[in-house]
């Protein structure tokens, strides 16, 4: 969803010049506790600049859906911001802004969230704002079908008609048989137009409930304040009644090599591999996710100096560590040079492939590495925002809150050796999919 209001001229340029005071060199401290109805509630205080962050974080997303129902987390991305009871259509936006703030949501597999930063005067409208979609948000034929076009013409401009749009839902259509990943967090349009107005009230009864949540408060708070504001407005809210649906599918191990094809509008041909990989916060994700720094973490890793710069066959190539809850996928791609075909492509990433296996890091580039991973550790808790975020998902997806300030001792302990380990257990050609997405022009 990309409904970003900014902040107002005098408050967005002292955030850019206090931007540095932000940054946590050393722990960073939180306050946490439960309210009656299960709603988990966390409390970071940093009295630096005026302003507050708040994150509300629901552990549903597309892994939560039926095969038939699929885009309902992301469709109520886009409902939630519909109004309720107290609050008129088209009015949540005009109240973030009219205060000073800004505001978006996202949705993906595994979670979907909502934040506001806002001057830290306008905390109590922010609880309001959240609490009150929380408790009775406005499902109606007008908001279900206003949404409905609003999502069938975001699917259309991010996937349908933008070069390589589709190819995302190619990968993961292809690489799960039988898990819900298998299907992307914006769902297919026609199930979202078959649903009846009982299954998006059964969906929000069951997921939108306090139990299922976790809200962060970050910013230039008062602790005991913030508290009795949460209670105020949260604590009243009843605890679902349904039970929450945690799929337990398990995606059968790959036992052999799967080769598709796709055709699309696409000027140059691309090539990707994408290996089945362990879930999120595993050791073995950590290493993943520093191999792929090694692989095409900026212009001078090694697949991009030798496939990009010194043989010339692609315009551009990376790789993406897509950690998720339940199994993770780790992809590689490329899109080819003008006059290079996709099977020059494939064999030139193959190799390196093969060489990340059998040839030996430099202490240099696991140095490298390091940084690089120590640097966008920090820099994600630089911010109050990023800091509620983190908060957030360190609670949603491992139910340990502190991990904002130990996560970093993960990498720490992993060596070279490790990086070698996981390319030959992980990467071996019977466990991925390589995915040739061609120019429909070279469709026969």
């Amino acid at each position: 969803m990309k409904r970003i209001n900014l902040f107002s001229s005098l408050l967005f340029l002292f955030l850019i010049m206090e931007a540095g005071s932000f940054a946590q060199s050393g722990k960073i401290d939180f306050k946490e506790f439960d309210l009656k109805n299960g709603l988990h509630v966390i409390l970071h205080q940093n009295n630096s600049i005026p302003t507050v962050a708040i994150y509300v974080m629901y552990h549903v997303g597309s892994k939560n859906e039926n095969a038939d129902r699929t885009g309902f987390a992301h469709f109520f991305e886009h409902l939630m911001f519909e109004g309720s009871d107290n609050i008129g259509r088209g009015q949540y936006f005009k109240n973030i802004q009219n205060a000073g703030g800004n505001n978006n949501a996202s949705t993906s597999f595994d979670i979907t969230q909502y934040f506001e930063v806002l001057p830290s005067n306008q905390l109590e409208l922010g609880l309001w704002l959240e609490s009150e979609r929380m408790l009775h948000l406005k499902i109606d034929s007008i908001g279900i079908e206003t949404q409905r076009k609003v999502v069938k013409e975001e699917r259309k401009q991010s996937y349908e008609n933008r070069p390589y749009g589709r190819l995302a839902l190619e990968i993961f259509a292809n690489s799960y048989k039988v898990h819900p990943y298998r299907w992307m967090p914006i769902g297919e349009a026609q199930y979202i137009d078959q649903a009846r107005y009982s299954e998006f009230m059964d969906f929000y009864k069951q997921f939108y409930v306090p139990q299922n949540a976790v809200i962060v408060i970050a910013g230039d708070i008062q602790p005991e304040m913030a508290k009795t504001m949460v209670i105020k407005y949260f604590e009243t809210i009843p605890k679902g009644t349904h039970e929450i649906y945690r799929p337990n599918i398990i995606e059968p191990q790959q036992k052999s090599e799967v080769r598709v094809t796709a055709y699309d509008k696409v000027q140059l041909p691309a090539v990707v591999y994408a290996y089945h990989t362990p879930a999120k916060g595993t050791n073995d994700a950590y290493a993943m996710e520093m191999l792929q720094k090694y692989l095409s973490g900026g212009q001078s890793s090694v697949i991009y100096k030798s496939i990009v710069d010194s043989q010339q066959i692609a315009a551009y190539a990376a790789a993406i560590p897509f950690a998720l809850e339940d199994n993770s996928l780790f992809i590689l791609y490329g899109i080819t040079n003008v006059g290079k075909k996709a099977d020059e492509l494939d064999k030139a990433i193959d190799t390196e492939i093969e060489k990340a296996k059998t040839g030996e890091i430099s202490d240099h580039d696991f140095q490298k590495i390091k940084n690089q991973i120590e640097n966008d550790f920090y820099s994600q808790n630089s911010t109050m925002q990023g800091i509620a975020g983190n908060l957030a998902e360190c609670y949603t997806y491992f139910k340990k809150t502190d991990l904002i300030n130990t996560e970093i001792e993960k990498y720490q302990k992993i060596s070279k050796e490790d990086l070698k380990k996981v390319a030959k257990q992980y990467l071996k050609p019977e466990n991925r999919l390589v995915l040739y997405y061609l120019p429909e022009s070279l469709k026969k």
